[in-house]
């Protein structure tokens, strides 16, 4: 079928669309940058294609025929979803209601969360973020559906569709109830101990060295150093009690409390119990691994405008967590809480 529409030049509707806007072509010519003839060879041409004068020339200017009053509505919103369509996405934090989903556990979302919602407040306050529980999903395969933008957590092997960002940097310290007064805490004294410690599912997942792999993204599971634990107290012959074993860090004050026990944790989650509840923070007698929080993501989404803004966010969001493990050094074995 021989339609006029196969044989469109699409500069030729902007043509149009400028001596609508314009109702001069010296004015229209000066607008899209061209000369007065070669605007009016383009109407002619359009002409010829719609057979119809479309604009006629009057002391007032060019007045527009019927049938180009018909058209110009049609031609403008079809010009204005063209623009749309090659620009660059646009993303407004100020005024977009975009609604992301991350996923963390529970330590990360106390430790990340409130950082994250108090620049929100300031910089996107309608966009709104969901948490979903980084220990009960197959991370991996919900990253790949797109239901989930972002994953907050240490990770010691991922797949090379993948890309992560470092956020911060933690090692183990103990925790217990500051009544306990335990002083400079020895491997004896460790030993002595009932601990308590978080393990994210790994015993029924069949987790390694600490890590539970995943269609090649391997999280960690046992959120303590329990290799560098074991080996420690392996040279004294001294074995450790690990009392309590928990799916979830937040019940951890409760816990110690009142009680004997002591938790092997974060130390920036040691840092935000040691502010809100009386718990005394130590020092290991060992060294443990330093281990690295990183955001996560899809390859995907790297040049994606709105996700750059969320990776930067979560950026800026956790300086401050890195400083305040600093400040905090002096203050281990039993110092004073920092309120």
């Amino acid at each position: 079928m021989n339609s006029p529409f196969n044989r469109l030049d699409l500069n030729l509707l902007r043509v149009l669309d400028a001596v609508m806007e314009e109702h001069s072509v010296l004015k229209a010519s000066q607008r899209l940058h061209l000369s007065q003839s070669a605007v009016s060879h383009s109407l002619a041409r359009l002409r010829e294609l719609v057979n119809d004068e479309l604009l006629v020339r009057t002391a007032g200017g060019m007045r527009p025929t019927a049938r180009a009053v018909a058209m110009f509505p049609i031609i403008r919103r079809a010009l204005q979803s063209m623009e749309t369509a090659v620009q660059p996405p646009k993303f407004d934090p100020p005024i977009s209601d975009k609604q992301f989903t991350i996923a963390a556990n529970d330590c990360m979302t106390t430790l990340v969360l409130p950082r994250v919602l108090s620049l929100l407040k300031k910089e996107g306050p309608h966009v709104d973020i969901v948490i979903k529980p980084s220990t009960r999903i197959d991370l991996a395969e919900q990253i790949d559906l797109d239901r989930i933008d972002l994953v907050i957590g240490t990770f010691s092997e991922a797949p090379q569709r993948f890309r992560s960002y470092t956020l911060f940097q933690y090692d183990d310290v103990l925790i217990s109830d500051s009544q306990l007064q335990l002083g400079t805490v020895n491997l004896d004294k460790l030993a002595s101990l009932p601990l308590a410690v978080v393990s994210l599912g790994g015993e029924k997942e069949g987790a390694v060295d600490g890590f539970i792999s995943e269609r090649g993204l391997a999280r960690r599971s046992e959120m303590y150093d329990r290799l560098s634990l074991e080996h420690a107290l392996l040279q004294t012959e001294l074995v450790p009690r690990i009392a309590v074993t928990l799916p979830h860090f937040l019940a951890l004050p409760e816990l110690l409390h009142g009680s004997s026990l002591a938790a092997i944790v974060p130390r920036p989650l040691a840092i935000a119990f040691h502010r809100q509840y009386p718990l005394a923070v130590y020092e290991l007698p060992y060294p443990s691994s330093s281990l690295e929080v990183r955001s996560l993501w899809h390859s995907r989404n790297d040049d994606d405008v709105a996700h750059v803004w969320l990776r930067d966010l979560l950026r800026r969001a956790t300086e401050s967590l890195r400083t305040s493990v600093e400040r905090f050094q002096s203050n281990v074995n039993g110092g004073p809480a920092q309120r």
